[in-house]
């Protein structure tokens, strides 16, 4: 017990000599915006007399490669700001003495490809908390993103005007931000955070306005300050964004057809919160899934593809509690069949009725974020094969999602965090909370942190079931050196699933994380990254070693722009997976092993570029090994085209896994698993308003058994005859052809064709060409969906009622 607070006491003290020794201040520039009672013209030609006589940004700093370097006069960089009682304005020219070398790729919107590009971070609140990102690229290309304790949330989106012209000295850009897409305080004189960062692709040099110091790990600590704009008030902040789609599918030679219609709305509540709410969503046109055999004791975690859900959500992500992807998916619980009942038709997913976030933060740090979702209810129809008689049994009743999160930020980069997530189903319906508690302390100048988080859940089924995960770590985050030093215990009714991933439970870990960083290019490279990490692990109940590994890895990036990973994966006395057998208590013993690994990306300035990747396992167990590879490559044919490929390979021999329970036994399988991926994905980019883009994904994998055996109690297998299972050929084909037009601001219209079938068998050894021949013999899913948004700007519409 003394060692606990000796190390407690340790911590404590690291982080207030961490304070003591950051009084050091970063130096801030200043510039003054300039009222203006007529706006410029927003199309990339700073030839208006506004522009003329105003005060410049100027005399930028290289981020990278060469960090504090003043940028070259040939490439110097000049931003003016206006603002008049709408928005602000900003004008800046990127001098180049070549500019029929400007990287200018044309991309959809939100995406960034070869191209060079200006970007404006705006902190309204000046606090180094939060900025909004505004970026324009050569081509009058938008991006927009939130940029929270330096972590990007690219999903969330603005509406915004900007334009851009290449030029005999380079190339120049207009923007204009109207403040409804802005936040900050409702004061007369206003003081804000801002930065500007200029890329330049063909000699990949990043240069910021403020310098940005990167042996500090942050860009939010390094803005400058804007002066100057006064007397200007807030507007109302609402918008609608009505859609109307329409869906023709065909399925098995059935042919269905259906309209929808409905709304997601966005209110300012104040200056500092915002309502978001979808009324009757439609998420028919999400991206596929890129599904798997997976063979593995944990579910398939799938990426969040649904707008509603991706944008601006960085409040909701904190703790890890929240998984979207519950909201809508699969029933809760499994039809109750009896031995003559089958299914009529197939359980489809629950409908989501509406859902709707609030999230913001305030001026003194507190972020808040409440979010809440309805789902309906789901039944499915079963039917008596004997009589015929059909009954409906309830699978998901109505269900009510809440999220609740309490972020207060301070100090520059600290903050206490409380979340809680909720999910209420009606009836005797199992109901689910869980808590968390963070804490994070970085000093003023983020050069150490502390953190401990400690999280609770609760499930109520038929009785109340309570678990834990509590975790501690500190470090030390900027400099050369890095270090860090983890704990984390997890016990084994620790479950968050209702609204939250869980995953791995019953164990207790400590990680301990060494990196060397060479922070300016040297004679041969750009940057050298050496990482190193051991973690060493044990069941929690009841106690029992669990794994002991050290990874190193070294990257590197060439004064060709070329990115090379070195590294090595070791478990030197091997693991004892907790998992694999599906039954608490046991455990199968993983016998040691080496993993040399090597990546490679080549200078993505070319026209060609491609990637290589080679993993290799080695196990100390005769015949056992693991193979895997990775190939992909892009030609960018013009601006406008590109075509890209990725084949990936992962062919495992003699693996053991959960075969099946039989007779209270466990049985393991040795098997050898073969799974090939191979994706196709091309663009053709009409301008910054219109694109063509298709993707095509083939997934195979096939499982050969070998032999079965017992797990015994100590987590070996003793091979025995009277056991066998099917050996497994699983296929997924998805096919997305989608054409995309913004034929206004915020406003977006998508024609999408799909096509995805899948198969799986009860055997293997297939040869090509009767592998498709199957595949292809499958019902295939085809649909053709047209969708239709338009925003809808509650003062645009009052400017020209007022107007009129």
């Amino acid at each position: 017990m003394k060692s606990r607070y000796i190390i407690i006491l340790l911590l404590f003290n690291t982080f207030i000599f961490a304070q003591k020794n950051s009084e050091d201040s970063i130096f801030r520039k200043e510039i003054t915006a300039i009222k203006v009672t007529s706006a410029p013209k927003i199309d990339g030609v700073l030839d208006e007399d506004v522009w003329k006589n105003i005060p410049v940004a100027k005399n930028f700093v290289q981020f990278q490669p060469e960090n504090g370097k003043a940028e070259s006069p040939e490439f110097r960089t000049e931003v003016k700001i206006l603002y008049d009682d709408t928005g602000i304005y900003f004008g800046a020219t990127m001098y180049d003495p070549e500019p029929g070398k400007i990287a200018n790729e044309l991309v959809e919107r939100d995406e960034l490809g070869n191209d060079d590009f200006f970007d404006v971070l705006i902190n309204g609140y000046n606090d180094k908390q939060q900025s909004l990102e505004f970026i324009v690229l050569p081509n009058g290309g938008q991006i927009d993103a939130k940029l929270t304790n330096d972590n990007e949330d690219s999903n969330w989106s603005s509406v915004w005007y900007s334009a851009a012209k290449i030029n005999e000295n380079g190339w120049t850009v207009e923007m204009k931000i109207p403040y409804s897409e802005l936040r900050f305080p409702k004061k007369d004189v206003q003081k804000w955070g801002i930065n500007f960062i200029r890329f330049t692709l063909r000699n990949k040099i990043k240069s910021t306005w403020n310098f940005v110091d990167n042996k500090k790990n942050s860009l939010l600590l390094f803005d400058g300050v804007l002066n100057g704009i006064k007397n200007i008030k807030p507007p109302v902040r609402l918008s609608f964004l009505p859609y109307f789609s329409t869906y023709l599918n065909n399925y098995d030679h059935k042919t269905t057809a259906n309209i929808n219609g409905g709304m997601d709305v966005k209110y300012g509540i104040n200056d500092a919160f915002t309502l978001d709410t979808t009324l009757i969503p439609d998420f028919g046109q999400t991206a596929f899934d890129d599904n798997i055999l997976n063979l593995g004791p944990f579910e398939q975690q799938f990426q969040e593809k649904r707008a509603f859900f991706t944008e601006g959500t960085e409040l909701f992500s904190k703790g890890n509690l929240f998984y979207s992807r519950r909201v809508g998916d699969y029933p809760s619980r499994d039809p109750n069949l009896n031995q003559d009942e089958s299914l009529v038709g197939n359980i489809q997913k629950v409908k989501l009725l509406n859902a709707t976030k609030i999230s913001g933060r305030t001026n003194k740090g507190l972020g808040i974020g409440f979010f809440n979702a309805i789902t309906e209810k789901t039944d499915v129809d079963i039917i008596n094969n004997v009589t015929g008689n059909i009954r409906t049994e309830t699978l998901e009743p109505l269900a009510n999602y809440n999220v609740l999160v309490l972020d207060q930020r301070f100090n520059g980069n600290s903050s206490v965090s409380l979340i809680n997530t909720n999910v209420i189903r009606e009836g005797d319906f199992r109901d689910a909370n869980a808590t968390a508690l963070l804490v994070n302390l970085t000093d003023k100048q983020n050069k150490y942190n502390v953190y401990g988080n400690l999280k609770g859940s609760c499930v109520k089924d038929n009785s109340k079931i309570f678990g834990t995960d509590i975790s501690a770590g500190m470090g030390k985050i900027f400099g050369k050196s890095r270090y860090s030093l983890d704990f984390e215990a997890i016990s084994k009714n620790y479950n968050i699933d209702d609204l939250g991933y869980t995953g791995p439970t019953n164990y207790y870990s400590f990680h301990g994380y060494y990196g060397y960083h060479i922070l300016q290019p040297s004679k041969n490279f750009n940057n050298i990254n050496w990482n190193n990490n051991i973690n060493y692990g044990r069941r929690l109940e009841t106690d029992l070693f669990q794994v002991l590994d050290y990874q190193s890895n070294l990257n590197l990036q060439d004064k060709k722009f070329r990115n090379y990973t070195l590294g090595i994966h070791i478990y030197p006395i091997g693991e004892n997976d907790l998992y694999e057998p599906r039954t608490f208590g046991k455990y199968l013993f993983i016998p040691a092993s080496v993993n040399p690994y090597i990546y490679f990306n080549s200078d993505n300035r070319k026209k060609l570029t491609y990637n290589l990747a080679a993993d290799y396992y080695m196990y100390n167990q005769t015949g056992r090994n693991r193979m895997y590879n990775e190939l992909g490559f892009s030609y960018r044919f013009s601006d406008h085209f590109t075509l890209g490929y990725s084949g990936r390979s992962d062919i495992s021999n003699q693996e053991q896994g959960f075969a099946g329970n039989q007779n209270s036994n466990i049985y393991i399988g040795t098997r050898n698993r073969t799974t090939l991926i191979n994706s196709l994905s091309s663009k053709y980019t009409i301008n910054n308003k219109m694109s063509l883009n298709f993707s095509l994904r083939h997934y195979y994998t096939e499982v050969n058994y070998k032999s079965f055996g017992i797990l015994q109690n100590d987590g070996r297998v003793s091979k025995v005859n009277n056991y066998t299972t099917n050996n497994q050929t699983y296929n997924s084909w998805n096919i997305d052809l989608r054409y995309s037009w913004y034929f206004a601001p915020g406003s977006q219209l998508t024609l999408l064709y799909q096509n995805a079938v899948q198969n799986y068998l009860n055997y293997s050894k297939i040869n090509f060409k009767n592998n498709f021949e199957n595949l292809f013999n499958e019902p295939m899913n085809n649909t053709l969906s047209l969708k239709v948004t338009y925003y809808i700007d509650y003062n645009a519409v009052k400017h020209l009622v007022s107007k009129s």
